[in-house]
C-alpha cells in the first residue's frame, strides 16, 4: 500500500524558491513512477513533473522547464520538487501521486496515477 504525504508548502515571493517533499511509508515506492501535479482554484489539476522510479527520466510541463526539477531518493522513500524562480500564477495546492506504470504518452494524465497525497499549499505573492 502507498501512503504520501506532501510537505513544504508555504508563502514565498515572487522570484523566491521552494521544495516540496513527498513521503511514502510504504514498502513499495521505489517501485513506482512519480508525478507532481498542481491545482489553481476554479482550473482543472495539470501536470507539472514526473520521474520514473530508477530517477532515469524526467518529464516537466512547459510553464516550469528550466525552473522546477524532480528528484527522488528511494532510500528514503521520498520524491522532491525543487521550485525555483517562483511565479504567481505558480499558486495551487500541489499534489504527489504514485503511477504503476507510465510512457511519454501517458504520464501527464492524471488517470494515469493510483495513489495521491493530500496536497500542500503554494501561494506565491508578486
Amino acid at each position: 500500500q502507498v501512503q504520501l504525504v506532501e510537505s513544504g508548502g508555504g508563502l514565498v515571493q515572487a522570484g523566491g524558491s521552494l521544495r516540496l517533499s513527498c513521503a511514502d511509508s510504504g514498502r513499495t515506492f521505489s517501485s513506482y513512477n512519480m508525478g507532481w501535479f498542481r491545482q489553481a482554484p476554479g482550473k482543472e489539476r495539470e501536470f507539472v513533473a514526473a520521474i520514473a522510479w530508477n530517477g532515469g527520466s524526467t518529464y516537466y510541463a512547459d510553464s516550469v522547464k528550466g525552473r522546477f526539477t524532480v528528484s527522488r531518493d528511494n532510500n528514503k522513500n521520498t520524491v522532491y520538487l525543487q521550485m525555483n524562480t517562483l511565479k504567481p500564477e505558480d499558486t495551487a495546492v500541489y499534489y504527489c501521486a504514485a503511477a504503476n506504470a507510465y510512457d511519454r504518452t501517458t504520464y501527464a494524465k492524471t488517470g494515469q496515477y493510483t495513489y495521491w497525497g493530500q496536497g500542500t499549499q503554494v501561494t506565491v505573492s508578486s
